[in-house]
């Protein structure tokens, strides 16, 4: 099976944990673990993850230099792409015993600069803030701040990724079986100009989403979102909440799900099943292959209690 797995946030810094490289290398090599799992039991396997804390810490780091001279999101998704992508990479290559050929690319994604995101930012980036540091924040740097559980971040533009102008080179790396780590932190968010060039915006794209395109343009069999909870639930938060094993698209339309976390991954699997896809999984990082053999986790699909 192709198979697309896309990490989340805490696959390379789990909350509370500071945001050094050994920190940072040590979450990637358990990472690494868990993939390699796939590849050893015959699958092929494309990466894909997110960003949210290394892009925030960047643009802290150039606001504080020069706030003037602040290098602008795309750009920044660029630098994470490339350190993220390092790591993975790496550990990996070591998790395989370097059997197999790892690829990082910075991925390009297009967007339309007139998507409405771009009135209204929804995306978190960065690390948390009290309420009063990040009243003091948001007037210094001129960001947008919103509530994310008792803390504040900052939230920017997410708009709809629409077409991956890198497809033909992530293409010509696969007919070589090479695995890729790709469109990080949802990709770099690019828009044409009139003449058919392109050029950076300022957003991010959600992960889930970027990966959900992705899976389906280069017809993967299966796309994983592995996150810190095992499962998709009902009535999530409350007494009587039970993880749901099985879904189809038209019973995952019909939850109520929270939009900041297992909602964006939900409509990610339900666009990749509809597109064609043959399964999505969402579950827990150590438990990949058991998601992909629909023994753990949520499984999404046409046919959700179908084999493998």
């Amino acid at each position: 099976m192709l198979v697309v797995a896309a990490l989340g946030g805490n696959a390379l810094l789990k909350r509370g944990e500071p945001m050094t490289a050994e920190a940072q290398r040590g979450n990637a090599k358990i990472a690494a673990a868990a993939l390699a799992e796939i590849v050893s039991a015959g699958h092929r396997l494309i990466v894909t993850h997110g960003n949210g804390p290394q892009v925030g810490l960047l643009a802290l780091q150039g606001a504080a230099y020069n706030p003037d001279e602040a290098y602008p999101l795309d750009v920044l998704g660029a630098e994470t792409e490339g350190m993220i992508g390092y790591l993975i990479e790496q550990e990996l290559e070591n998790a395989l015993g370097h059997s197999v050929m790892v690829a990082t690319l910075l991925t390009q994604i297009e967007v339309d600069p007139y998507d409405p995101a771009f009135a209204a930012p929804t995306k978190f980036v960065g690390p948390v803030y009290d309420e009063e540091e990040a009243e003091t924040i948001a007037g210094k740097r001129n960001w947008v701040m919103a509530r994310d559980g008792e803390k504040w971040r900052r939230v920017v533009a997410s708009p709809e990724p629409k077409r991956i102008p890198d497809l033909r080179v992530l293409k010509l790396l696969l007919d070589q079986n090479v695995i890729v780590i790709c469109a990080g932190g949802g990709g770099i968010p690019v828009a044409p100009r009139k003449d058919g060039s392109f050029v950076g915006v300022e957003a991010v794209i959600d992960k889930d989403r970027a990966s959900a395109l992705l899976a389906g343009d280069i017809k993967a069999d299966a796309l994983l979102m592995l996150t810190d909870v095992d499962a998709v639930y009902r009535d999530w938060g409350k007494p009587g909440q039970e993880p749901i094993r099985f879904l189809s698209p038209d019973d995952a339309e019909a939850l109520d799900l929270p939009a900041g976390s297992m909602g964006p991954k939900v409509e990610a699997g339900v666009r990749f099943v509809r597109s064609g896809g043959g399964m999505a999984g969402i579950g827990t990082l150590d438990e990949a292959l058991a998601i992909l053999e629909r023994k753990s986790g949520t499984v999404l699909a046409a046919d959700p209690s179908g084999d493998v």
